[in-house]
């Protein structure tokens, strides 16, 4: 039986009241055509931004290639009690898990806001990114977003700078990603992820200006 493509296994995690965005849709059928997924033995697809062979086979101690090494796959919210400390549904119903942005155990999600609109957010694992905010109000941003090339986009306080090109652990541009974003969408890349990310704050800071930081806080168990 043919594996379900990345994009319907996420459409199914969706909860009432949720969307997957067109640049969403446009991105997974991207990662499709171009061959960038694997399917595990659960039949669960992954997908991927750049090759992963390639990724691996270019790793250094002092660059790699590859830009924003992030990972897509159809979670939803089965997990995010953990996160969140209880299983409230009213709570954890506006929540749907959709990428592993950092090798510790981050994630991004698309959120159900008090307000009805749809946003894409961040929650760190805690042991390792705390970083809790709002990552873009729009899926098309989030596409710019990783077109930086951060190494990950876990770490908000980096996102204020860009990506380092000299002198520490380089990452390179993803440069048929980028060309990607900027052809499909008629669109330019950032210098740096704050022009995106608004408030890319620590989890249980005290009166955070991130709108998902306060939800959390006042959600959290």
């Amino acid at each position: 039986m043919p594996v379900e493509t990345l994009e319907a296994q996420i459409t199914r995690t969706l909860l009432p009241g949720m969307h997957l965005p067109p640049a969403l849709k446009a991105l997974f059928g991207w990662i499709e055509d171009n061959g960038l997924y694997i399917d595990r033995p659960d039949s669960t697809r992954i997908g991927f931004l750049f090759p992963e062979e390639a990724l691996r086979e270019s790793w250094a101690d002092d660059e790699r290639q590859g830009g924003t090494n992030i990972t897509f796959f159809a979670e939803g919210n089965a997990n995010l009690k953990y996160w969140f400390g209880h299983a409230r549904a009213e709570v954890l119903d506006r929540l749907c898990v959709f990428a592993k942005t950092g090798a510790e155990g981050s994630m991004a999600a698309l959120w159900l806001a008090p307000d009805g609109t749809q946003k894409i957010v961040h929650l760190g694992s805690g042991s390792g990114s705390v970083t809790v905010c709002v990552l873009a109000d729009d899926a098309l941003d989030f596409l710019r977003l990783l077109a930086i090339g951060y190494d990950e986009i876990c770490w908000g306080g980096e996102l204020g700078s860009p990506p380092p090109r000299e002198g520490e652990f380089v990452v390179h541009p993803n440069a048929a990603y980028q060309q990607w974003v900027r052809s499909r969408f008629a669109t330019t890349i950032p210098e740096v992820g704050t022009e995106i990310v608004r408030h890319p704050e620590d989890m249980h800071i005290k009166d955070a200006a991130d709108p998902f930081n306060r939800w959390v806080s006042a959600n959290c168990a």
